[in-house]
C-alpha cells in the first residue's frame, strides 16, 4: 500500500514502516531515542519493534506507563516529563509512541510540550489508534473523567501502521476500533459504509485495505482543516453523546466502563435518531444505520437516571460555544451537517428509541 502524506507527516504501512523509520533515524540523527509503551505493549509489541529498529550508536530508553483510559492523565504526563528530564532528553531527542490511542494521545502531548516541543513518531498498535487516534495531530489527556479536555493539535513527523500488531489485540479492542471505521463511512462514503456492514462478503485478507481506506478518509478531512475550524468537526459524529456516555460510565462506580468504540456506537445511533428529527435523515436510513451498528455492537443499558447525568456532561463538549451544545448530524449517509442545536427533550426521545 502506498504511503499517505498528511499536512506535516507521512503514514507508512507494514514493511515500509521500518525502512522509513530507520532512514529517518539515520538522516535526522536524534540525540536520543525514547520509546513510550504501556504495560501491554511493553510485553506484546516492544520486543518485535526493537528487533526492527536500527539506532546505530544512538541510545534508546524505554518508558512504561500503565495501560487504560483512566491513566490518560496529567499525573502520568508529569511522570513521563520527569523521566525525559532524568534521562537528559534535549530538544533534538525523538519520542516514539508505541501503543494504542492512550499512548499516542498522551505521548504526542508530552512531546509537544516538553522543552516547548520535541519530535515524535506514532506507531499505533490498536485498530482504534491506526484508523483514528494516531492520525491528524490531536494530542491530549483527560481531565478526570472528561475526555480530551487538555491538549494541542501538533502532528508528529511520521505514523507507522504495522497491522501485524493487531494479532496481539483482544477481540473487544478490535471491535472498539471498528466503530471509528463505521463512522468514517457514515460521514464521508456510503459505499465504504456498505462494505463494512457486509463483512460476510470479505475475509481477513481484506482488513488491511479497509484500514487503509479509513485512514485515507480521516486524512482527507484533517488535511483540509487541520485546526478544526469547519470540516474536521464532522469527525465528531457520534462523539457528542458518545463521549458523555463514556465519561459517565468511567466515573460511576456502579457501571462497567465502556471502551471508546462501545460508547461511540451508542452515540452514533442516538445522533442518527436526532438526525431524523432535525436534518431530514430518512427513517429508512435510521433503520439501516441502527441495524448496521448493532450487527457488531451489543446494546448498553442506560437508565432514565443515567440519561439525566449524561445530558449534564454535554456542557463539557469541545464543540460547544457560548454555552450552546452543538452536534454533527446526518442529512444522508455520507452527508453530515455541522453545528446542529438539539433540545434535551429530543435527546431523551433518542434514548427511548435506542432502548427499544
Amino acid at each position: 500500500m502506498e504511503s499517505i502524506s498528511t499536512k506535516n507527516a507521512v503514514v507508512h504501512f507494514n514493511s515500509e514502516v521500518y525502512t522509513e523509520l530507520n532512514n529517518y533515524i539515520k538522516t535526522a540523527k536524534p540525540s536520543k531515542i525514547f520509546i513510550l509503551v504501556d504495560t501491554n505493549t511493553h510485553d506484546y509489541c516492544l520486543p518485535k519493534f526493537q528487533e526492527r529498529i536500527e539506532s546505530g550508536d544512538i541510545a534508546i530508553e524505554v518508558m512504561e506507563m500503565p495501560n487504560g483510559e483512566e491513566h490518560k492523565s496529567i499525573d502520568i504526563c508529569t511522570g513521563v516529563w520527569e523521566a525525559l528530564s532524568e534521562y537528559n532528553a534535549d530538544r533534538k531527542s525523538l519520542l516514539i509512541n508505541l501503543g494504542g490511542g492512550v499512548v499516542t494521545d498522551l505521548g504526542g502531548f508530552v512531546a509537544s510540550t516538553y522543552m516547548r516541543g520535541i519530535t515524535y513518531i506514532n506507531i499505533p498498535t490498536s485498530l482504534l489508534a491506526m484508523v483514528d487516534a494516531s492520525v491528524g495531530g490531536k494530542t491530549g489527556v483527560d481531565l478526570g473523567s472528561l475526555k480530551n479536555q487538555v491538549g494541542v493539535i501538533n502532528e508528529g513527523v511520521m505514523v507507522g501502521v504495522d497491522t501485524s500488531f493487531l494479532d496481539t489485540l483482544p477481540q473487544n479492542e478490535m471491535v472498539s476500533g471498528f466503530a471509528e471505521m463505521l463512522k468514517h463511512g457514515l460521514i464521508y462514503d456510503e459505499a465504504y459504509w456498505n462494505t463494512l456492514t457486509h463483512l460476510e462478503n470479505l475475509d481477513l485478507s481484506d482488513l488491511d485495505r479497509l484500514i487503509y481506506d479509513s485512514i485515507v478518509i480521516k486524512n482527507t478531512v484533517v488535511t483540509s482543516d487541520p485546526t478544526e475550524q469547519g470540516l474536521r468537526k464532522i469527525l465528531n459524529f457520534g462523539h457528542t453523546l458518545g463521549h458523555a456516555i463514556e465519561s459517565y460510565f468511567m466515573e460511576n462506580a456502579d457501571k462497567t466502563p465502556l471502551l471508546h468504540g462501545e460508547a461511540i456506537a451508542v452515540g452514533m445511533i442516538l445522533e442518527t435518531y436526532l438526525s431524523t428529527k432535525i436534518t431530514g435523515l430518512s427513517n429508512d436510513s435510521l433503520d439501516t444505520i441502527t441495524k448496521g451498528i448493532l450487527k457488531t455492537f451489543s446494546k448498553v443499558e442506560i437508565t432514565k437516571a443515567d440519561q439525566q447525568h449524561i445530558i449534564e456532561l454535554l456542557k463539557y463538549d469541545k464543540k460547544n460555544s457560548h454555552g450552546v451544545v452543538k452536534f454533527v448530524l446526518l442529512e444522508a449517509i455520507g452527508k453530515p451537517k455541522l453545528d446542529c442545536v438539539v433540545s434535551n427533550d429530543l435527546i431523551l426521545e433518542a434514548f427511548d428509541y435506542y432502548a427499544n
